[in-house]
């Protein structure tokens, strides 16, 4: 059986503009475009409002002069309004084809926005539709308020769905302005309509006020709506729209009759780059794109996942060119560790792994956040510790930096079986902390090496907060040597590539 071949729409470009604080410039706009027409394969895009702003002209005017070069003009679009007829006239400087005229899907908002009648309404749209027939431009059909307009004025919806079938438009297309239906709703009204009109081209624009948009995409299309209008991450006037990456999933998943063109492997890839344009960050559990959302953290799902993909489902991080992680932290046990370790191409044996995971469970105790990247510096900071006998131990210490006075440490030490104790000042809480080690090294006539150099990092690539190294080298006589201290506070790590240093030198 062939499968019924549905319509995406994209309108980022447009209605996801209307996300409060967000506005793309028009180079943005027409690396988007390119984005969402070649690589992610929709089918059409709606890039803007008529008559917004000089900027909003300059970035149609760019995309469709390269849309034009490239076939695809008529799948580019732009909202209009029954203006008279100024909005084409815009859309004709602009050398846009395709306009999607607003009007009111509701008598609500025809009585107290537009304050007109049907009859006058009608009339109006009437004009604008022959004017753009006149100058070449194809015309689709807003019905705002739509969703509305079916709960309290539904014969009024009908008389414009009449009128309408009248008229030489392509598309209807029915949005739930105010993101109101419930999946039942969606699915009712929009087969009431495709059953009286069957010979037209339906489109369905969710929103997600109630966080419905995907169930209600779904029954739309189980309706048998023709087209759908989404946004990349889900954009829009208040809670956004219906997202795209979930509606792709869920069609591609969960409906085998029907069809899309749009490239999974391409969806994380475009919504990175609209967060990164809009500097609104992408959730970390957003399904599909969000960057917790192929992360197992419980050590049980590592476990599970080595014996027979226990914890897989049909979402796999590869179809949409990602790759699955195992998390690092407080609940991580061993099979997350060794999943990441073979990542690196390390091994490490019963016991050393036991040292290593206590150690990441530590930090994850502390809120620390813990990568991939990290587990070689905190391999080599719990291993390494055993490769020399120490005989110095830092056993306590106060630090205080407070406004008006100077930074000091009080130390504790065991050196070789005996404790010592010292106070001292300096001009920072590390400078303190070694005069304060000076103290009791002089009063055992006892040299300590001369600090050279001390640079303190981020493990090199390490994308987290979780770990500070602290690097210092130090010369005694005419050896110089380097110790690394690595820990989530960097005075914390100095002060441990300094007791290294006081078992080496």
């Amino acid at each position: 059986m062939e499968k019924r071949r549905i319509e995406i729409m994209d309108t980022t470009l447009r209605d996801g503009e209307q996300t409060s604080g967000v506005s793309f410039t028009a180079s943005e706009k027409l690396t988007l475009a390119k984005l969402l027409l070649e690589e992610l394969r929709v089918d059409r895009i709606e890039v803007a409002s008529a008559r917004v702003s000089e900027g909003e002209f300059d970035s149609v005017r760019q995309i469709t002069a390269w849309a034009a070069e490239k076939g695809l003009l008529p799948r580019v679009e732009v909202l209009t309004f029954v203006d008279g007829g100024a909005s084409l006239n815009w859309m004709e400087q602009a050398g846009a084809q395709v306009q999607n005229l607003l009007t009111k899907g509701s008598l609500n908002h025809l009585k107290y926005q537009l304050k007109k009648t049907p009859e006058k309404h009608f009339s109006d749209i009437r004009e604008v539709i022959a004017k753009a027939g006149e100058q070449g431009v194809r015309t689709n059909i807003y019905l705002e308020d739509w969703s509305n307009g079916m709960r309290n004025s539904p014969e009024y919806v009908y008389e414009f769905l009449d009128f309408l079938d009248t008229q030489p438009i392509d598309r209807i297309m029915l949005p739930d302005t105010l993101g109101v239906l419930t999946p039942g709703e969606t699915r009712e009204f929009l087969e009431d309509i495709i059953g009286r009109y069957p010979d037209g081209h339906i489109d369905f624009h969710g929103h997600n006020d109630y966080d419905l948009s995907v169930a209600n995409v779904m029954e739309a299309v189980s309706a048998g709506v023709h087209g759908l209008h989404l946004t990349v991450n889900g954009m829009g006037e208040r809670a956004g729209n219906a997202p795209l990456a979930s509606v792709v999933a869920v069609l591609n998943d969960f409906m085998p009759e029907v069809a899309i063109g749009v490239s999974e492997t391409s969806l994380f890839k475009v919504s990175k780059l609209v967060s990164a344009f809009t500097g609104i960050g992408i959730p970390a559990n957003k399904p599909i794109v969000g960057d917790n959302v192929f992360t197992q953290t419980a050590g049980i799902h590592a476990d599970g996942d080595n014996k027979k993909n226990l914890y897989f489902n049909d979402l796999m991080p590869e179809r949409f060119g990602r790759k699955r992680k195992y998390a690092l932290g407080k609940t991580s046990g061993k099979a997350n560790i060794q999943k990441n370790l073979q990542e690196l191409g390390l091994t490490l044996n019963d016991e050393e792994l036991r040292k290593v995971t206590a150690r990441i469970i530590e930090l994850g105790d502390k809120k620390e956040k813990v990568t991939r990247e990290d587990l070689p510096y905190i391999i080599s900071d719990v291993l390494g510790s055993g490769s020399h006998q120490q005989r110095v131990f830092i056993r306590s210490y106060v630090l205080t930096h407070a406004k008006g006075l100077q930074p000091s440490t009080t130390v504790s030490l065991e050196i070789e079986g005996e404790n010592y104790e010292a106070h001292a000042q300096g001009d920072g809480q590390f400078d303190a902390f070694m005069n304060a080690l000076r103290k009791v090294y002089r009063s055992l006539k006892r040299p300590l090496p001369t600090l050279v150099d001390y640079a303190v990092r981020i493990p090199p690539g390490s994308n987290s907060d979780a770990l500070c190294e602290t690097v210092i080298t130090w010369r005694q006589d005419d050896r110089e040597f380097t110790t690394r201290g690595l820990d989530s506070d960097q005075t914390v790590s100095a002060i441990k590539a300094t007791e290294k240093m006081l078992n080496i030198g």
